[in-house]
């Protein structure tokens, strides 16, 4: 996987994290960055984490399914994806309080890196430099979660459906360009 492949892979993992950063910011009465950097270190630590986690349990079962790797990958980004898409669309609000507190924000940060972890599996099946994908996707996470923090305080929930939309896609064409080119059909 490429540099910029990465990075087009961490905005796509960023924007869950991004949407609920952004319902942090709106329940801001008055922008704290203090909050948005503790929201930040939430969400690009547990999207940092997870990828990790996930290229562990990849790596300890390659070995049953090397074969189908190409699909595997394929299913759970275009399934993550999918998700993102379906959630962009629900009407249905996430509670929108400011707390920062240990068990809101472990909650938070787990619910929005699960996808990350399923990208970790997928990473176990690849020549990647774990170290550097990791990396890319704890800062890009952090730096979008502050930054949706801002967004969120000063725009409302205008962005909020849309930053899902543009991660789901993302997740989607970058699954269906590694099942192509496992094919042979993308070089």
């Amino acid at each position: 996987m490429s540099i910029v492949e990465l990075m087009i892979l961490s905005i796509g993992l960023a924007m869950d994290a991004f949407a609920v950063a952004v319902c942090k910011g709106i329940s801001m009465k008055n922008m704290d960055w203090k909050k948005a950097a503790i929201i930040g270190l939430y969400f690009g630590g547990f999207q940092a984490l997870m990828p990790a986690i996930g290229y562990f349990l990849g790596t300890t079962f390659e070995h049953l399914v090397t074969s189908i790797d190409h699909w595997i990958a394929f299913v759970l980004l275009s399934a993550i994806g999918g998700n993102m898409l379906k959630e962009s669309f629900s009407k249905e609000e996430n509670d929108n309080n400011d707390s920062i507190a240990f068990r809101v924000m472990i909650i938070l940060a787990i619910a929005t890196s699960i996808d990350a972890l399923a990208v970790g599996i997928t990473f176990a099946f690849f020549n990647i430099n774990l170290i550097l994908a990791v990396s890319l996707i704890g800062i890009t996470s952090f730096i979008l979660s502050v930054i949706g923090t801002k967004v969120g305080n000063k725009f409302g929930s205008k962005y909020k459906s849309k930053a899902e939309r543009v991660g789901g896609l993302i997740l989607i064409l970058l699954g269906i360009k590694i099942l192509l080119e496992h094919l042979g059909i993308l070089f």
